[in-house]
């Protein structure tokens, strides 16, 4: 099926089906042992955790091991999969301190950043992630700039547990969320792009009924939702891939690439438009995953549905 429409997904996706692991007292002490004791020494936890993860959950154990052995082109081992978990409890940890304003504590490159920093009324962008890497290092940018705003479109079931955790560390920055599947929220979106603002969105995962197209991705067909695209499309801004990859330390490289440009007016038509954006969105994904390999968290069957339609 690969480039053909999917059609529409009316049941729950996967990753929503996902029970939580933890609870909120767990992630309510981690957070506290992370804030009392500083990044280095609380870090020794996460090697704990990851270790619970690879033992303990073994679906998502085979979904790295699927992911990887494709990211790679070799086969996987142990040690794989363990720094894979290691690097997500990671960025887990990480938001913790990006939440809290603690920038100093990281080392941050970003490259093709410059078309972001002279936004202004009625110029924002879309900036299209995905569960890859950390998009708080995105936030840390916007603070260190006055002019430069940012807030996230996002669906509130989406580790529900975490953002409740985190948004007690600094509410302020909780407070530029836009809640996705709400009547309002591309009206919301809009009025967020024509002040100048960066509207953040996670675009490799739906949360309901969507439609999909079937792409090439990692060497076999997965599915890929078009609601951000068809978005997109309709709103005519600028549209950017951005990831915020991990590189291990402290250190994060965040990536900016533009994907198109609604606002020069040119138009193949809707469906047109949306396929060739969900193309590059596809095409730059894959290419920062097998550059980055560890830091794709998608940790259930991503060409499960694909490879079944």
């Amino acid at each position: 099926m690969s480039g053909q429409e999917a059609g529409q997904g009316g049941e729950t996706p996967e990753w929503m089906r996902r029970r939580e692991r933890g609870n909120r007292f767990w992630l309510f002490v981690m957070r506290w042992l992370s804030l009392l004791f500083g990044r280095q020494a609380s870090r020794i936890v996460l090697y704990f955790i990851a270790l619970y993860f690879l033992l303990a959950v073994p679906r998502a154990r085979a979904a790295s091991r699927n992911y990887l052995t494709r990211c790679l082109g070799r086969p996987v081992t142990w040690a794989d999969l363990y720094y894979h978990f290691l690097i997500f409890a990671s960025t887990i940890h990480d938001r913790v301190y990006l939440l809290n304003d603690r920038h100093e504590l990281f080392d941050l490159h970003a490259s093709g950043s410059e078309a972001l920093d002279q936004p202004h009324a009625g110029r924002g962008f879309l900036l299209f992630g995905a569960h890859l890497g950390s998009f708080e290092v995105l936030r840390s940018l916007a603070r260190n700039n006055e002019r430069l705003k940012v807030c996230m479109a996002m669906y509130p079931e989406n580790a529900r547990q975490i953002n409740e955790t985190l948004s007690a560390i600094n509410p302020r920055a909780m407070q530029d969320i836009i809640a996705l599947g709400k009547l309002d929220a591309i009206l919301s979106i809009h009025h967020k792009l024509k002040e100048g603002v960066l509207v953040g969105v996670l675009a490799d995962r739906a949360a309901g009924s969507d439609q999909y197209i079937c792409l090439p991705f990692l060497g076999a067909p997965a599915r890929f939702p078009t609601g951000p695209f068809r978005m997109a499309a309709m709103l005519r801004h600028p549209v950017y891939f951005m990831a915020g990859l991990h590189l291990g330390g402290n250190r994060y490289d965040i990536h900016f690439e533009l994907l198109e440009d609604f606002a020069s007016g040119a138009s193949a038509g809707r469906d047109a438009d949306v396929r060739a954006l969900l193309e590059k969105y596809v095409a730059a994904l894959e290419r920062h995953c097998r550059a980055a390999p560890f830091n794709w968290f998608n940790f259930y069957d991503f060409w499960e549905t694909a490879e079944h339609a």
